[in-house]
């Protein structure tokens, strides 16, 4: 999973979509990370990284962060080509 864009869920922190760049052991390192703090569109985790969302203006996806580690991460998902530049086109929230 090392140099791929993934979904990245943790225990604690939450889900982000970003490039791994560390795996060690429950903890990843990311860089260019967006936090998947909400998303409409698609039925689950697993389908938003493989198709996208069909609703990018209902999503709440902040402005990514250089790097981020997580803890307890619990679950990777590689996100395809076409999920990818469909999460690129959320434009990023702020409250």
């Amino acid at each position: 999973m090392i140099g791929r864009y993934c979904m990245v869920r943790s225990k604690s922190a939450g889900v982000f979509a970003g490039t791994i760049e560390k795996l060690d052991g429950q903890t990843a390192t990311l860089t260019k990370a967006r936090r998947i703090w909400y998303w409409d569109g698609a039925a689950s985790l697993s389908q938003l990284a493989t198709d996208g969302t069909k609703k990018p203006r209902n999503c709440k996806f902040p402005a990514p962060v250089e790097e981020v580690m997580l803890f307890e991460v619990v679950e990777i998902i590689p996100i395809t080509n076409t999920a990818a530049g469909s999460i690129a086109s959320v434009l990023p929230w702020s409250a």
